[in-house]
């Protein structure tokens, strides 16, 4: 992915300007030095004194546009052009083919060469079956802002020494703030994200904030521990609930060992505010453990292993979460639990393609207050696809995706999708 810096050009001349006015100042003295030095007999000696005043002019302009402009911004991002069509067995007329797309624009601003202030920008137009959260068929790529340019994230992340990083931001989701992702499947569909798109990981885009340490270990490949630990408040933006008993908060910590090859985890997470209306935002799950609510309090493993060598033998990823609800009435889920397993062939069949395979359940209620079952408890969800790198910055992925009793209803929905990604 190529990086572009903003306004470069601009800046350059922005700090001539800045610095002009003193840099002639400087000058003006000098001049009528070299004028007096014009007419004296000792021409050697007045050509050492306009030469050192001339260095040290010089050295001052320097002292000036040093800390000038020091932040550099640079630009990323991408496009993709979604077409497919999702055949529904629950609903009618649900299974034309449609042709969508989503732009994303990555903002990095460094201050110090440590920190960086992170601004996403994005948009799309993608709608219906392909941002379905209760069908399982909402895409990774999708976005659907109805073409209306947003600012999507937004937050600063610096260190603390050189274990620690903190994060703080208006704009900001729970997973953004870990010492390392949980996952390292390469997901086409949301519900695979992070190992399982389950109750610990994945809350909605919130104002929060954030720390990780991360042990120092020689060799960065050797294993290490790491600790993240995050807060985000759903409604924290709002002028009558803003942080607080009221704000559907949500603390999240991690513990992880592991190094880039493997990595095994666990998450204890805990909301609150959850409501029987929206679910527990930001999940997929049965449309029983959607009537959950109250105070939540989940737990999630994670576990990935990848080859050295790319080919035939898969990289692999785990991942399982359960939750319990205290505020149950009676009919509602009391516990939850899901699980999803993936794999991914990186270079299969031709250097830089990839495939990949992910098959799991969406959370279902495991335990109902007053007594029966989840319709949906012996749920199914799955996906299959092949990503073609045409070059470095075009990627083609044909996908495949499916699922069994989702909306409790015995019914299947499957999918097909053409994704086409530019990456600049």
């Amino acid at each position: 992915m190529q990086s572009t810096y903003l306004c470069e050009d601009t800046m350059k001349l922005f700090q001539r300007l800045l610095v002009a006015p003193a840099a002639l100042g400087l000058m003006a003295p000098l001049a009528a030095n070299a004028d007096i030095s014009a007419v004296s007999n000792d021409s050697d000696l007045s050509s050492e004194v306009t030469q050192a005043r001339v260095d040290g002019v010089e050295a001052q302009i320097g002292e000036l546009m040093a800390g000038q402009f020091s932040s550099s911004t640079k630009m990323s991002g991408k496009a993709a052009f979604i077409t497919g069509y999702v055949d529904n067995d629950a609903e009618s007329d649900t299974d034309e083919i449609t042709f969508e797309y989503m732009y994303q624009l990555n903002l990095n601003t460094s201050f110090s060469g440590e920190d960086n202030l992170y601004t996403r920008i994005k948009t799309g137009n993608v709608g219906d079956h392909f941002k379905s959260k209760p069908n399982n068929t909402y895409l990774s790529a999708a976005n659907g802002n109805g073409d209306v340019l947003e600012v999507d994230k937004l937050w600063y992340q610096f260190p603390v020494g050189d274990n620690l990083q903190v994060w703080v931001g208006p704009k900001i989701e729970n997973y953004y703030m870990l010492a390392s992702s949980p996952s390292i499947y390469r997901p086409i569909t949301k519900q695979f994200a992070l190992g399982g798109n389950g109750s610990a990981y994945g809350s909605s885009t919130s104002p929060g904030f954030g720390a990780a340490w991360t042990q120092s270990v020689e060799d960065p490949m050797d294993p290490r521990f790491a600790l993240s630990i995050n807060y985000t408040a759903k409604d924290g933006a709002k002028s009558t609930k803003g942080f607080g008993d009221k704000s559907r908060d949500f603390l999240l910590t991690k513990v992880e060992y592991g190094s880039p090859m493997w990595q095994v985890s666990l998450a204890a997470a805990y909301k609150d505010g959850v409501s029987g209306a929206n679910g527990y935002d930001g999940y997929y799950h049965s449309a029983l453990a959607s009537s959950a609510s109250g105070e939540m309090t989940s737990y999630g493993v994670r576990a990935y292993w990848r080859p050295e060598t790319s080919g035939a033998v898969p990289s692999v990823q785990v991942g399982y979460d359960t939750a319990s609800f205290d505020e149950a009435t009676a009919g509602q889920a009391e516990e939850t639990e899901g699980w999803m397993i993936g794999l991914n062939w990186n270079d299969l069949f031709m250097d830089g393609n990839t495939a990949g395979f992910a098959i799991g359940s969406e959370m279902a209620a495991t335990e109902i207050k007053g007594g029966g079952t989840d319709p949906s408890e012996d749920n199914s969800v799955w996906e299959a696809y092949y990503t073609f790198k045409v070059n470095d910055g075009v990627t083609v992925t044909p996908a495949i995706f499916g699922s069994t009793d989702v909306t409790g209803k015995d019914k299947d929905v499957n999918g097909a999708v053409l994704l086409t990604e530019f990456r600049f």
